[in-house]
């Protein structure tokens, strides 16, 4: 329904419009002159996070892939690309995912590998999620004693745990996928699309196969976390380059608790207006004046424009490239794309 999208993206561009009329741009330039182009090594660390992410991935899709097709690099490539699908296009936070197990299928690793995969990946970021927040919640309470805005966020969290736990229980025992097959059949008679696209029952059984070794879901889990923390550095070196005081625990509250609130509100395209308003509430409770949290929120902005539209064109190169290729060259594609 993207109707619902378009309209979620519209109240957000409102938002954002309104919050940005509120501000004195003379102090937000005034504090991007003061970072002035040291900003810029912002782009090389998210490097670091998102490869830390990679790390976790890899872990969940080795034993698929003996014969090592999808290299540390291809890995990083297409995380760049399912970030930069699900941050700058208006697909809710999905449409990346999608991308990314049609660009590993075809470096010829199995579909239902794959998509378990990736599957268990956002499953062990949603949890990871929990954790971190937590973290950040504990931080937050610790270190400046807010409790109120900190403490809806923890309701809120806790309303939406059954998901998680659901989640898992449905991926572990459910056979979810089968059934989705099942019912495609049945509603729409004979073999369905759905069914010719993705076996229901092999891909249950690909997800029941990583559920079988917890060890290599807990290091996935753990570099995952680690990404986590390291990306708060972001926060903190980008409140600093402004001229602003930060702690590293205030940085990993507040980037804690504003991805928190990104995700709960997932289906707003981008989080237009999420992050800005999160960044500006809790910036607050840190002590950052509100021209340095909206101007931390520009960064963030266009750190992921010029991180992710590279990775972009790179992808629709490729597919305009390889449309004419047979299926047999496809995944011979050079190692860093």
């Amino acid at each position: 329904m993207k109707w619902i999208s378009y309209l979620a993206g519209l109240a957000g561009l409102i938002t954002v419009i309104v919050l940005g009329c509120q501000q004195n741009w003379t102090e937000i330039g005034q504090a991007l002159d003061h970072a002035g182009w040291a900003l810029l090594w912002l782009l090389p660390f998210h490097a670091v996070p998102l490869g830390l992410d990679v790390m976790g991935w890899r872990a969940l899709l080795r034993p698929s892939d003996p014969e090592r097709r999808a290299r540390f690099s291809f890995l990083f490539w297409v995380a760049a690309i399912r970030e930069a699908c699900n941050r700058l296009l208006p697909v809710a936070n999905v449409g990346g995912e999608l991308i990314g197990i049609h660009l590993v299928k075809r470096r010829g690793i199995s579909g239902a590998a794959t998509t378990a995969s990736v599957l268990i990946e956002v499953l062990l970021t949603l949890l990871n999620q929990y954790a971190f927040t937590a973290l950040g919640i504990v931080l937050l309470v610790c270190t400046q004693q807010a409790t109120g805005s900190a403490t809806t966020v923890m309701i809120a969290l806790a309303a939406s745990l059954p998901l998680p736990i659901g989640l898992v229980l449905l991926l572990r025992f459910g056979n979810l996928f089968s059934r989705i097959g099942e019912i495609a059949e049945k509603m729409f008679g004979g073999e369905s699309k759905l069914a010719g696209l993705l076996d229901g029952a092999q891909l249950d059984s690909a997800v029941r196969e990583q559920f079988h070794h917890p060890l290599r879901m807990a290091i996935a889990g753990g570099w995952q976390f680690a990404g986590f923390v390291v990306g708060s550095f972001e926060t903190w070196l980008a409140v600093k380059l402004l001229g602003a005081p930060i702690t590293i625990w205030d940085a990993v509250a507040v980037e804690a608790i504003t991805q928190a609130v990104r995700h709960i509100i997932f289906f707003v395209p981008a989080g237009l207006g999420v992050q800005e308003s999160g960044l500006l509430i809790f910036g607050h409770m840190i002590g950052l004046p509100a021209d340095i949290s909206m101007t931390l929120s520009l960064i963030k902005r266009l750190r992921e424009i010029l991180f992710g539209l590279p990775a972009l064109l790179s992808w629709q190169w490729l597919e305009r490239h390889q449309k004419n290729l047979p299926p047999e060259r496809v995944a011979e594609a050079p190692e860093g794309a």
